[in-house]
């Protein structure tokens, strides 16, 4: 029997590792200054974190809009970048990176082999899972009333809720389940809650109006349900002092467990597992390679979206230059340049 005869790899400007937000519009950057990409995701969707972990969780600093479902900002990501047609290649990991004769070969957990002449790191915090609460059975109750993600808001529309965690998570939905489960409880071990100020602010006037009880400073000790359907939360505050709290749902928002997987092994300059960059470029350690979005760190940096956006812009010029050395670039605005081919 003949061997399976190899594909030959596929061959593109730019491959962008990571299909989330910062990713979605690096391929915009890129598409404006006529560079085509090929974009890999290990997740089956586009969108990253904002698809998989909170599709209609609200953010409020993009500009222009002063609120924006998560998920409908990747739909209107997704079809910005839409002209210029990137290839995606979703459901598979970048395993392996080497640096060849003028250009960077990736070949991935499917077997795809793509050449590029410049590569975008977008991943993100990497491969993520929530931190779980080392309680006794969670297990069972796990994605039947104890849910690490909100991914469908009106599921819990008139029900008992206890969200637990001190985090931009844990704030921002208990102030969004507030609208419509019949109580929200947020139990956090201090009074202090490491969110946006703003964001902590309404928190403590939705519990001053007796909309949202505050359970602090209690911490998670155990469930209380049968056959997976939880009845109660147990809690204890510091002294050993426990309350039960009649409830169907736990949110449990303790952050997520982060994974970098390959990439460590890439031989790039990493700062507690962020990858260095130059603040102008974003140009990592090696020629060729860029990173930008929560991967990226240089001084100052701002874990943002729209600090993103900006360095898909940087990194995207920064590989014009890289490719076209000898071309002068004659920036113009999107208002004046439009989109090309359109």
């Amino acid at each position: 029997m003949s061997a399976a005869v190899k594909k030959p790899p596929l061959v593109t400007d730019v491959a962008i590792i990571g299909a989330g937000p910062v990713g979605l519009f690096a391929i915009f950057e890129c598409g404006m200054l006529r560079l085509k990409c090929h974009v890999i995701d290990a997740l089956d969707a586009v969108g990253g974190q904002c698809t998989a972990l909170y599709p209609e969780k609200p953010i409020y600093d993009i500009p222009g809009h002063p609120r924006i479902e998560a998920g409908l900002l990747i739909d209107q990501l997704a079809e910005q970048a839409e002209p210029f047609q990137p290839v995606y290649h979703m459901g598979q990991q970048v395993v392996a990176l080497t640096e060849e004769a003028g250009y960077w070969r990736l070949e991935t957990s499917t077997g795809t082999v793509i050449d590029a002449k410049a590569v975008i790191i977008a991943a993100g915090v990497g491969a993520f899972g929530p931190n779980r609460p080392p309680l006794d059975g969670i297990d069972a109750y796990e994605n039947r009333s104890v849910f690490y993600y909100v991914k469908r808001r009106e599921d819990f529309r008139g029900k008992r809720v206890v969200i637990a965690g001190g985090g931009d998570s844990a704030v921002d939905w208990a102030i969004s389940l507030a609208e419509l489960a019949e109580r929200v409880m947020v139990v956090h071990r201090r009074p202090k809650f490491r969110a946006a100020p703003e964001a902590a602010a309404k928190l403590d006037q939705l519990a001053r109006d007796n909309i949202i009880d505050m359970v602090v400073p209690y911490q998670l000790s155990g469930l209380v349900g049968d056959d997976g359907r939880l009845s109660a939360v147990l809690v204890e505050d510091l002294d050993g002092k426990s309350r039960k709290l009649e409830a169907d749902f736990l949110l449990p928002f303790f952050g997520l467990s982060m994974n970098l997987g390959p990439i460590l092994e890439w031989g790039l300059d990493l700062d507690q597992n962020h990858i260095t960059v130059t603040p102008s470029t974003c140009a990592s350690s090696k020629p060729g390679l860029y990173a930008i979005g929560d991967i990226a760190r240089y001084p100052g940096k701002l874990k943002l979206i729209l600090s993103g956006f900006a360095e898909a812009a940087l990194a995207a010029h920064a590989i014009r230059a890289q490719l076209f050395p000898d071309e002068i670039l004659h920036f113009e605005y999107s208002t004046t340049q439009g989109v090309p081919g359109q």
